[in-house]
């Protein structure tokens, strides 16, 4: 998914070997390839913390439209006990109602034919 966005994978920073000088490493060298797995590092924090929010924001929502599954049952059960109670358009709405809730959860995006009356 994010794979073609950094500049290095864990093999090459394993096998990445620098060339000495008489005092030790190339520190430009050293310094290059430091910068190169920084500017890494602050896209991984990055992409974690806009997965994080999308998790938060997911989770969310779930929690809201169960919610709203409890509350739209517990209208079809109390309509479903007192059909005499209620009239003929409310009993109509709440199962629209419950239908449409259904299809956000379910994944079914079409809206029924019924649903522009």
């Amino acid at each position: 998914m994010y794979k073609d966005e950094f500049n290095l994978t864990s093999d090459m920073i394993l096998e990445k070997s620098f060339k000495i000088d008489t005092r030790g490493y190339r520190l430009k060298e050293v310094d290059q390839f430091l910068d190169l797995i920084i500017q890494d590092y602050e896209h991984f924090y990055t992409i974690i913390r806009n997965l994080e929010k999308e998790k938060e924001d997911n989770l969310e929502q779930i929690i809201n439209l169960k919610q709203e599954i409890r509350n739209l049952k517990t209208n079809v059960e109390i309509v479903k006990a007192a059909p005499q109670a209620a009239p003929m358009g409310a009993n109509l709405d709440v199962l629209k109602r419950l239908s449409r809730l259904e299809k956000v959860i379910y994944g079914n995006n079409e809206k029924d034919e019924d649903d522009d009356e």
